[in-house]
């Protein structure tokens, strides 16, 4: 019970300070001897009470994006949560084996160039209601699928909102988190896919994470907060790889 309570702890510190705590509960759980498959349901239901904390704590700021009600957002994100939880119990595990470094190298050049890619693109560019709703749509069934780097790949999104700051966005993009997890841990309960036995602990040790990555957030500079979350990104990419093809 240790390796997943650590692991949980180190996960929600994570996603309280710069998201990206997937790279560090999935691991663990799979170094226990879970299906990738499992280990991701676990995970996403291990981390789920900190996502809600977050969306309670900033609930005063959630508004509109674009123009498009945020409710209307959050029912979409909530049915492509399902559906890509339910893709997600009908993939075979030695199929996920295969897809999940793929999946991680994706949330690592998220996280490595997202931000950056989002502020060149809002400068240029703006998209409409109809290319945000679309966008929200395939944005819920990957936070269902997989999940990691969807935080910053939803800010992404949301930064080609021209004249929308990112602080702004915190909150709206913090529900669709949110109800992505939800929807996912739903289908992931009902499907028996939840290991419980790790996925307790690992709840456990997230909650007090995220109440101690939050207090480490206003003490820590940004750039070592990021080079961390780089790191441990890469690496766990990088491992996966290795068990999967090598």
């Amino acid at each position: 019970m240790a390796l997943p309570l650590a692991a949980g702890v180190l996960g929600g510190a994570m996603n309280a300070l710069a998201g990206g705590g997937t790279f560090a509960t999935l691991p663990a759980l799979i170094a226990l001897g879970l299906p990738a498959n499992t280990a991701n349901a676990t995970s996403n239901v291990a981390l789920l009470p900190g996502a809600a904390t977050s969306v309670w704590a900033f609930r005063d700021e959630i508004g509109p994006v674009g123009g498009v009600d945020p409710r209307l957002l959050g029912a979409i994100t909530f049915v492509g949560g399902l559906a890509g939880s339910a893709l997600l119990v009908a993939t075979p595990t030695h199929a996920f084996d295969l897809i999940i470094p793929w999946l991680l190298l994706f949330a690592f050049v998220v996280i490595a160039v997202g931000k950056r890619a989002a502020e060149t693109l809002r400068s240029r560019v703006s998209i409409g209601r109809r290319t945000l709703i679309g966008a929200q749509a395939l944005l819920g069934v990957y936070g269902g699928y997989f999940g990691g780097g969807v935080g910053l790949m939803t800010t992404a999104i949301y930064g080609l909102l021209a004249g929308v700051s990112p602080r702004a966005l915190f909150a709206p993009r913090t529900l669709m988190l949110a109800v992505a997890n939800a929807a996912a841990a739903i289908v992931f309960v009902a499907s028996g896919l939840v290991n419980w036995r790790a996925c307790l602990p690992m709840l456990a040790g997230a909650v007090l994470g995220g109440w101690l990555g939050a207090h480490l957030g206003k003490r820590l500079p940004a750039g070592a907060v990021r080079a961390w979350t780089l790191l441990v990104t890469a690496v766990t990419t990088a491992v996966f790889f290795w068990r999967a093809y090598a």
